[in-house]
């Protein structure tokens, strides 16, 4: 099973549209894949429809309870979604009690490799112990970048912390995401990109209605919108961009 993340310290920059966007394509696509929303604010449960259950986090982090159970059902085939627990606002705390404490993640993630092809890690925006546990687990981190300074920043920031770490840089890949090439400074850092984006995937996600009507229909971009969709289409190149780079 391969694991990929979709990771910034930024917030407001696409993320979770990119986690559920890329899964639902990765689920079409014929691959089994699982969701794990990290984030207690729960979008990406949202999204696909889940609930999380009477399971508890805290009991699955102590070996209580098999990790198996938090998993949840989607409307969608091949797509099934470890929904986000409140509780998770606390994990940072909850995972460092954990031996040996980067590896928490990992651990927790292996018994699935028997039934999933894919896990894609929808994360919360913080430098943060969780952050560094989905950096050891990951084998690809695809970081959405809005064509601006400062997320551009961000991203510089995230790149100095894997290097002060020990991290591999290589896992991560940015993307340019929510680009309006309506705005000057956006189509600049498109055509001209800085050097810190060169290995940035080539696929631009527009910024678009139809990324933020996923909300209303509680669906991927895809599963509602016409076939010549800007924001369909952006993220069914990235995931063909992604799925090349892990190697599915």
């Amino acid at each position: 099973m391969k694991t990929l993340a979709i990771y910034n310290v930024k917030g407001g920059v696409g993320k979770t549209a990119a986690s559920v966007n890329l899964a639902y394509f990765a689920a079409a696509s014929g691959l089994k894949t699982l969701v794990w929303d990290l984030d207690s604010q729960g979008a990406s449960s949202w999204y696909l429809h889940g609930q999380p259950g009477e399971e508890k986090t805290k009991k699955v982090l102590a070996g209580e309870t098999p990790v198996g159970r938090l998993v949840k059902p989607t409307p969608f085939e091949n797509l099934s979604l470890i929904p986000a627990d409140f509780s998770y606002r606390y994990l940072d705390v909850m995972l460092k009690k954990v031996e040996p404490p980067r590896e928490a993640l990992r651990r927790l993630l292996k018994p699935f490799s028997e039934t999933y092809s894919l896990a894609v890690l929808d994360c919360p925006p913080s430098l943060s112990h969780l952050a560094d546990n989905v950096f050891t687990a990951a084998d690809l981190i695809l970081v959405p970048v809005v064509p601006t300074w400062l997320s551009l920043r961000a991203y510089e920031q995230l790149r100095d912390h894997f290097k002060a770490e020990g991290f591999p840089v290589k896992k991560l890949r940015p993307f340019y995401s929510m680009a309006d090439r309506r705005r000057g400074l956006h189509r600049e850092l498109l055509e001209a990109p800085p050097e810190i984006m060169s290995a940035r995937m080539q696929a631009v996600v527009p910024y678009s209605s139809s990324v933020e009507r996923m909300g209303e229909r509680r669906a991927p971009v895809a599963a509602f919108a016409p076939s010549d969709d800007a924001a369909a289409l952006a993220y069914a190149e990235l995931w063909l961009e992604t799925a090349k780079a892990l190697g599915v």
